[in-house]
């Protein structure tokens, strides 16, 4: 029988208490008269005010974090979070040709905390007593008044396979690297070391993280591999039925900068994988490889479900059952989901979690100063994509969102876009993207 590791930490709990029991049987009676522990708390001291725990470390939660603590100074702002550093997925893609080097994507959690005065716990969320307003940890249960859950996304390799052992292989020997740490090492390994032939990648259907990155890393994969003149081709099997965003902007790098180097297939959702034979078929064709990164599709964090807080539906897998104004899940007015992890058709994508990790922490500081609720902000998505690395350039998008009552779902409004790579304004562009970078890294880690 397989064992889960919830059983064994119910086992190792209650091996703990047994023991702890026959030494106290033997021990004298004024050891006896010591009162039992009644609860398993978290090693965390409580201060005055309200607490609010936000689960999650990434873009939107360490926007919660901070700019709850800044907007409720009373508050008790406790960060959970189960890596012990930052790294950050927007601009791995420059990271994974040597663009930019690791030091710059990774960052210190403490050091945040201790910046904006809130408390950094080293945990994994295991589960939420909603009821009683605890939330479960490896390291001890949390209580909280108010708790933010942005868990992001976890793949979702059902449309491709229900084979486990599939699955497996796809996650180990081919992954995604949309999730950052030990997925991008592997698949910049992979880069660094091939020789030639055919890398397949894949882009998703539905809402998945950041749509315009598998275009900008099969681009700048594909610049790597021309700069080193190896014989290689990129086969891009896309889902859609024409790339997602940007489309005259990649379409065109594609067709004059890699038109040797980079195959674009639309509408290509994928019906089988044979990693033995290295064929992956579609309705229509099939495809060799030599080496490849399978991006799946998305949907929300495991977290979600475990805490029945997630939905499921046409336009949502499992990510969080919310009100979509408020952010606040249904039945528990004090529990809220933040960032890739919510349901509405927002970008997957980091200064999108930003902005709306603040409208968050703006609800929740409103609840706690007792003001009025705030009227629903708008989350802003701003992207700069590199088309290329040697030189570099890019392209641009500025967006806002509005509610699209005909399709009953949020839309981009007002999108402003550059799609020029060519001459300075590509170069332009593409310069804003370190500087962006910058700007978000200070915002979360510096003072």
């Amino acid at each position: 029988m397989k064992i889960s590791r919830r059983d064994v930490l119910k086992f190792t709990t209650t091996l703990t208490a047994a023991l702890f029991a026959t030494q106290s049987n033997a021990s004298d009676t004024k050891d006896n008269m010591r009162p039992a522990k009644k609860t398993n708390l978290a090693p965390i001291q409580k201060i005055k005010g309200p607490r609010v725990v936000v689960v999650g470390g990434g873009w939107s939660g360490l926007s919660v974090a901070k700019y709850t603590k800044l907007f409720a100074p009373l508050a008790d702002v406790v960060l959970v979070e189960q890596k012990e550093i930052f790294i950050s997925c927007p601009l791995s893609n420059q990271w994974l040709i040597d663009k930019v080097d690791l030091e710059f994507l990774t960052h210190d959690y403490l050091k945040a905390a201790r910046n904006h005065n809130y408390t950094y716990f080293h945990a994994t969320a295991t589960g939420v007593d909603k009821e009683n307003s605890i939330l479960h940890t490896s390291e001890g249960d949390i209580p909280y008044d108010y708790l933010v859950l942005a868990p992001g996304i976890e793949y979702d390799y059902s449309y491709w396979t229900d084979d486990i052992v599939l699955e497996n292989r796809l996650r180990q020997e081919y992954p995604a690297a949309f999730r950052p740490g030990s997925e991008h090492m592997t698949l910049k390994e992979k880069i660094k070391n091939f020789k030639g032939g055919t890398f397949l990648m894949t882009v998703p259907g539905g809402n998945y993280r950041c749509l315009p990155a598998p275009y900008e890393r099969a681009c700048l994969v594909a610049d790597y591999f021309k700069q080193k003149k190896l014989k290689a081709k990129i086969i891009l099997l896309d889902e859609n039925n024409d790339i997602t965003i940007k489309e005259h902007g990649f379409h065109t790098a594609i067709d004059e900068l890699y038109k040797d180097y980079i195959v674009l297939e639309s509408s290509a959702a994928i019906e089988s994988i044979d990693l033995d034979k290295k064929i992956v078929k579609t309705e229509f064709d099939e495809y060799r490889f030599d080496d490849a990164s399978f991006y799946p599709h998305v949907r929300g964090g495991k977290l979600l479900e475990i805490a029945g807080v997630a939905k499921d539906s046409v336009y949502n897998r499992l990510e969080g059952d919310i009100d979509v104004e408020t952010y606040e899940v249904h039945g528990h007015p004090n529990i809220y989901i933040s960032g890739d992890a919510r349901p509405m058709g927002f970008s997957k994508s980091g200064n999108t979690s930003l902005t709306e990790g603040q409208n968050v922490a703006r609800r929740i500081a409103a609840k706690i100063n007792r003001q009025p609720k705030p009227q629903w902000t708008t989350p802003i998505t701003i992207c700069v994509s590199a088309v290329s690395a040697y030189p570099q350039r890019g392209i641009f998008i500025h967006s806002e969102y509005a509610y699209d009552k005909e399709k009953q779902r949020f839309s981009f409004a007002t999108p402003v876009t550059n799609e020029i790579w060519k001459g300075e304004t590509g170069i332009k562009n593409a310069k804003m993207i370190e500087g962006w970078a910058k700007s978000c890294y200070q915002e979360f880690f510096g003072k």
